[in-house]
């Protein structure tokens, strides 16, 4: 056998160094699409911050056909943001999903609703069409409507729900007397169509006692098993804390960082900005450590009222700190 050459062996030792250093692959599938809902991810990603940490970080934005529960159960990614009861609920029918951080301290969910559709308190609802969004965001809503003991079905006493998309056309074209929005974005989008404030009624799901947390990551609880894994999650988390923190601090930078990563280019930087300052409202307060208490809340108003509760017991081992507690010291 031939001695390898000093040169071929130099080469061998340079590509074996540059294989054994490579940084870990980790994808991140979005509950939506590209916007500053997201931004402490992008900002990590465009810092730097994923590649201080050896992450070689895929960002896959979601969008109206895109169930993150789906991607993750299909091995599509690593770990993905999702709305705590659309993932309780995915865990109770045999998904095992698992609550690593909640960079979202508070809700930003809302019920928008038209004063000339009458209806300015919760008593107005009995017989009005309210618009709903669904593919895990119905929970919330369902599960308020148990506690006011409204009936979904449609009847007198009760509430017709109109399965809303992604839109507040049904609250503007009056095809329903309340729609679903988000403090940072369709509320804005019912502003920006020429409603004033005065002209809305906005119920809060955090002023109804029924608010559930939103945008946390999760991944399989089985994949936890792997070390190397819950390195790279421990990593992952440190960098997008990190990312979130900045944006908080630079929103309108970061709102630039968003825009610069949206591939379809649908967003405005009038919108964006807008939603990265109200977004900074919403991670104020998380250092990425989930709350026990916030998700005995979320808990509790899942399980709340009525014969058809979102969960149908308490869960366990649905969120964990070993990966913020790694993280965060």
């Amino acid at each position: 056998m031939k001695k390898m050459t000093t040169l071929a062996a130099g080469v061998a030792l340079g590509l074996w160094g540059a294989a054994a250093h490579a940084a870990d692959d980790v994808t991140l599938q979005l509950k939506w699409v590209t916007q500053a809902q997201f931004a402490g991810y992008y900002v990590a990603l465009d810092k730097g911050f994923y590649e201080e940490e050896d992450l070689n970080v895929t960002i896959k934005p979601g969008g109206p056909d895109i169930a993150p529960t789906q991607v993750l159960a299909g091995g599509g990614a690593d770990v993905t943001v999702d709305w705590m009861p659309s993932a309780l609920s995915a865990r109770e029918k045999g998904l095992p999903m698992v609550n690593i951080a909640q960079p979202f301290k508070s809700s930003g969910m809302m019920l928008t609703c038209r004063k000339d559709a009458g209806v300015e308190s919760t008593d107005d609802f009995a017989g009005k069409t309210l618009g709903v969004w669904f593919f895990g965001n119905e929970f919330p809503f369902l599960s308020w409507m148990n506690k006011l003991d409204i009936p979904t079905d449609g009847s007198d006493n009760g509430v017709t729900v109109l399965k809303q998309g992604f839109n507040v056309d049904p609250l503007l074209q009056g095809q329903a007397a309340c729609v679903s929005t988000m403090t940072y974005n369709e509320y804005w989008q019912v502003i920006d169509a020429g409603l004033t404030p005065d002209d809305l009624t906005v119920f809060k799901y955090e002023d109804q006692g029924v608010a559930t947390l939103e945008d946390g990551l999760y991944v399989l609880e089985e994949r936890l098993e792997d070390p190397a894994f819950e390195d790279k999650m421990v990593r992952f988390v440190r960098a997008s804390m990190k990312g979130w923190k900045y944006a908080e601090a630079n929103p309108d930078e970061a709102a630039e960082i968003v825009l610069d990563n949206d591939a379809s280019g649908a967003q405005t930087e009038e919108h964006q900005k807008r939603m990265m300052g109200e977004i900074a409202k919403l991670t104020a307060g998380s250092n990425g450590a989930l709350d026990p208490a916030d998700y005995e809340r979320t808990v509790a108003s899942l399980l709340s009222g009525g014969s058809d509760p979102v969960i149908s017991k308490a869960p366990e081992g649905a969120w964990t700190h070993v990966i913020t507690d790694q993280a965060l010291n």
